[in-house]
């Protein structure tokens, strides 16, 4: 595990730095910037937009009696991709904008069921119910 997240902090951030270096020569400097400015706030709008959408979800579950469970991984995500998103560079942009669209969402949701489905099936995490 430790090696997965050595490799998440130093691989991603020099592809991102390297991305932005090739894309500022073939673009310019302040059109590289501005495009990243102008994602980083497109990004933060949309967050902002489905976060709420995903509270009043939220809300309206509770108030039916249901456990808003989806839409608390939706939430989960929705958190994930705001935060990945004010990270500056490319690929954080769009692995962020991937986790807002709904439709990409979906099989990401998907996904990590399957993953959890399985580690709980491995014995790799244990879950008890509260009495």
């Amino acid at each position: 595990m430790f090696f997965k997240l050595f490799l998440a902090f130093t691989l991603i951030p020099v592809a991102e730095i390297y991305l932005i270096i090739k894309l500022g020569g073939f673009l310019g400097a302040f059109n590289t910037v501005a495009i990243i400015i102008l994602t980083g706030f497109a990004g933060a709008t949309l967050a902002r937009m489905q976060g709420l959408e995903t509270m009043l979800r939220v809300r309206q579950s509770l108030q039916q009696g249901l456990v808003p469970a989806e839409e608390m991984v939706d939430a989960l995500l929705i958190f994930i991709a705001g935060i990945v998103l004010l990270t500056p560079g490319f690929i954080t942009d769009v692995a962020g904008l991937l986790l807002l669209f709904t439709p990409s969402r979906f099989y990401i949701k998907r996904f990590l069921r399957r993953k959890f489905d399985q580690w709980n099936k491995d014995g790799r995490i244990q879950y008890h119910n509260f009495p």
